[in-house]
């Protein structure tokens, strides 16, 4: 008898904001300029990719090759989607003193 296993989506799983801030804050402490560009993508999956395009004002196989794990977006691009997402930048120091 052998068991059948289902495909893992982060995006099944980022059903609130908090959710996706820690999500976000995990994914940009690693560096990993891709991760974060596919993390993204993730959290647009998640609240709808037809929805992001229209409030972000790209098409949507524009946004699904804005935010694969490859490419290399405009950071204009991710400010409009990150912004289509309701999530906010902010800067902190690196070091305290």
């Amino acid at each position: 008898m052998s068991k059948k296993l289902t495909k893992f989506d982060v995006a099944d799983y980022l059903d609130n904001e908090s959710v996706i801030a820690e999500y976000l804050t995990a994914i940009l402490e690693t560096g990993d300029t891709s991760l974060l560009i596919s993390s993204i993508g993730d959290i647009a999956k998640a609240k709808g990719m037809g929805q992001i395009a229209v409030k972000s004002g790209l098409g949507r196989e524009s946004l699904y090759k804005a935010l694969k794990s490859d490419s290399q977006p405009r950071f204009e691009t991710i400010l409009k989607v990150l912004d289509s997402l309701d999530i906010k930048i902010k800067f902190e120091e690196k070091y305290v003193t």
